[in-house]
């Protein structure tokens, strides 16, 4: 990494009422390349008190487009949590974590210098 500033993790948080739960929800990591391929930005969601079932959204990406940093909102977060609770997830049940994968495309946050697109063979 000679030359280059590492870029530090982007801490985007917040809280939210949705159905009657108080919620709060962090990212957890953003998209990136793993052994088993590629894997999407992630947001983990909790009751803000007490100890219930968690859940991770995973926001997929078009295969062939690679973000770099694609933007999340509250609002965009409100709306996937009440889809996954309409999908099944219950956040006063235990148990294992829920793994929810989100519908909606976020857009593209920033793109390396000097390059006008990522694309991925």
């Amino acid at each position: 990494m000679h030359g280059q500033k590492k870029r530090r993790k982007r801490a985007i948080s917040g809280t939210a009422e949705v159905s009657g739960f108080k919620l709060q929800w962090e990212l957890i990591s953003e998209p990136q390349w793993t052994t088993d391929g590629a894997k999407g930005l992630c947001v983990l969601v909790r009751q803000v008190q007490g100890a219930y079932r968690e859940m991770v959204m995973e926001y997929p990406y078009e295969k062939s487009f690679f973000p770099q940093r694609p933007k999340l909102t509250a609002t965009i977060v409100e709306s996937d949590i009440r889809e996954a609770i309409d999908g099944g997830w219950n956040p006063e049940s235990r148990g294992r974590t829920f793994i929810f994968m989100a519908r909606t495309k976020l857009a593209l946050g920033q793109q390396p210098s000097g390059m006008s697109r990522w694309w991925v063979t």
